[in-house]
């Protein structure tokens, strides 16, 4: 079932007071001061439209409206944000009519994604994001992706610092960049990344706000990148962290940016009717908060869309690659010079494009807050440069025609990693076999000639080609294994797999690609990508892991090479329905009983 479309939120009413913006000190109106958080240039505040909205009433000064505005997942999609930067220009300026204010924050994979982000580390999305007015923003696993500064996307050097690219646009950043439960194993402290939290004031507000890091991060990011770290537990985290901020830094609000998340086909109604994943790692979180430890939860990490009350938390979380934000309206009273939330109205997922799936920039969005969005011109200029740089790359021709849309899947077989596999096999005919993971797969290949960014948006992971060498016996059980756990399915190329239960034990067939049995002595060459073979979605599950050889060759460059060869690609081709590379019973996790 595809999530609802939103309807637009309630126009607040009318209340006396003005707005302004605090961080680190440092006071811009409606926007963020670049001093306040490092050595770069003033970040323009965000532009405003007009409204034909009508006069709010009046309900006088002592309560104000806080309207918190989260998105999540961008991944480097900076062409969403100049339309995003309309809505707000919309926001803002019913807020600053009531007296009141907006905050807008991001819960984590902002950069790694897309060409335009890619070819400055991200750097784009700060460009973007300074000119939005982004208040603060968590790591996200994906953060740690492009590695030390530079084109090596893991260390191989001694000296390379394996968190050289994303320490600095942390330095960058004209917002704060916040980190509270990654830790450095060895010694248990928190790894120095940004801060743990920030408090930020908004009209008069006080609003502490924590950043926190899927509990998964470490199993769903380059080895190399992370294996020095571990990550503490998000409840105690965000528990001990906000009664800091509340008893230390006197936070009026405060507000978890998490990029951990859920999933739900409907919105606002509660967990059930909503069709939620009850077990979603952010609802257990929630679960675990002690009574009123938090006033809201930000999420990220699973794309999906979320707008529920969870243990008294509204959590909200908008999809991912820029197509929605999400929405909280508090209602904030000030008592004997305290402020204080007297209620919270929850929003359903904003789409740009009301109605779509993807972005699209042709769009035309309904009235928000009396009045259509516009996009931005401001964000429009910031990122224009970035824009133009990737334009020559992303429109280059492969000089393959597409016969059909090559969908990805996540969770089933499909055309794009069969393709992928194929194709990486090819260009490594000493490889028996050749894996990928649905995970990497980010976007369908769409029918036509076939351009680089297409590609590119297709698989955006700057991923080496890698070698290890498995008996049939333990390919076996790395099958097994896959399919016991949770994540990305694996694509395959050079064997069949089949799964299935005899008794409370699953069974593992292999076959060849001319048809014949993988025998369990049979020595194996298993070719993947260096995420994979470090230990990445936790590959190698029982196994032990082997030696492995990695070469110099990205895996998108070797597929890119690849596809010159070809004339013309038909889709059809690429699965067979009758003779599927994988089948296991049920869903996954397979439990048999």
């Amino acid at each position: 079932m595809r999530p609802q479309s939103l309807p637009r939120g309630k126009r607040r009413r009318r209340i006396a007071g003005g707005a302004s913006v605090l961080l680190a000190g440092c006071i811009a109106a409606l926007g963020w001061s670049a001093a306040c958080s490092g050595p770069h240039a003033d970040v323009p505040a965000p532009s405003a439209s007009a409204s034909s909205a009508p006069s709010a009433v009046n309900i006088g000064p002592s309560t104000i409206v806080v309207s918190l505005v989260g998105i999540a997942d961008l991944h480097g999609h900076i062409e969403t944000t100049p339309l995003l930067g309309g809505y707000l220009a919309n926001l803002r300026e019913a807020r600053a009519r009531d007296g009141g204010g907006v905050l807008l924050v991001d819960a984590g994979d902002m950069f790694q994604g897309t060409l335009e982000s890619n070819l400055g580390e991200g750097r784009a999305v700060l460009h973007a994001y300074g000119a939005l007015g982004v208040a603060a923003a968590t790591i996200g696993n994906h953060e740690f992706d492009y590695g030390p500064v530079g084109p090596k996307a893991t260390p191989q050097d001694p000296g390379d610092d394996p968190r050289g690219a994303i320490l600095a646009r942390v330095a960058e950043a004209p917002f704060a960049m916040l980190s509270a439960n990654v830790l450095v194993a060895k010694t248990h402290q928190r790894l120095p990344l940004g801060k743990p939290s920030v408090v930020l004031e908004l009209a008069g507000v006080r609003i502490g706000v924590i950043g926190v890091t899927s509990s998964n991060t470490l199993r769903t990011t380059a080895s190399g990148n992370v294996s020095d770290l571990e990550m503490a537990p998000l409840a105690p985290t965000i528990a001990a962290e906000s009664t800091r901020l509340r008893n230390e830094e006197r936070a009026d609000v405060v507000v978890v940016l998490a990029h951990a998340g859920g999933k739900c086909h409907g919105f606002k109604k509660g967990i059930e009717e909503d069709q939620c994943e009850s077990d979603s790692e952010i609802f257990e979180v929630a679960r675990h908060l002690p009574a009123k430890a938090v006033d809201a939860i930000v999420a990220g990490h699973t794309h999906q869309g979320v707008a529920e009350v969870v243990n008294g938390t509204p959590i909200i979380q908008s999809w991912a690659y820029g197509r929605a934000f999400g929405r909280i309206d508090f209602t904030v009273a000030r008592v004997s010079g305290a402020a204080m939330v007297t209620g919270a109205e929850l929003f359903a997922p904003q789409e740009l494009c009301p109605g779509a799936k993807e972005f699209d920039p042709a769009c035309k969005p309904a009235p928000y807050e009396g009045t259509v969005p516009k996009p931005d011109p401001k964000v429009a200029a910031a990122i224009a440069p970035d824009l133009e740089a990737a334009k020559a790359r992303r429109d280059g021709s492969l000089g393959v025609v597409l016969k059909g849309v090559v969908h990805r899947d996540h969770d089933q077989e499909c055309e794009e990693g069969n393709l992928f596999t194929d194709l990486l096999r090819e260009a490594y005919p000493n490889a028996t076999v050749a894996l990928a993971n649905g995970g990497g797969l980010r976007d369908d290949l769409p029918a036509g000639p076939l351009l680089y960014g297409s590609l590119f948006q297709a698989f955006p992971f700057d991923n080496k080609v890698g070698f290890a060498t498995l008996t049939g016996a333990q390919l076996k059980q790395l099958f097994s294994d896959h399919m016991r756990q949770k994540g990305s399915v694996l694509s395959a190329s050079g064997v069949r797999v089949k799964a299935s239960c005899s008794g409370a034990d699953l069974k593992v067939e292999l076959v060849y690609a001319d048809g014949k049995p993988v025998r369990d002595a049979d020595v194996i060459t298993v070719l993947a990508s260096d995420f994979m073979l470090t230990g990445g979605d936790s590959f190698w599950g029982s196994l032990t892991p082997p030696p492995v050889k990695l070469e110099e060759a990205l895996v998108r460059d070797v597929i890119e090479a690849a596809l010159r060869k070809r004339a013309e690609i038909d889709p059809k081709t690429l699965v067979d329905p009758k003779k599927p590379r994988m089948s296991f019973p049920g869903e996954r996790p397979v439990r048999c009983p």
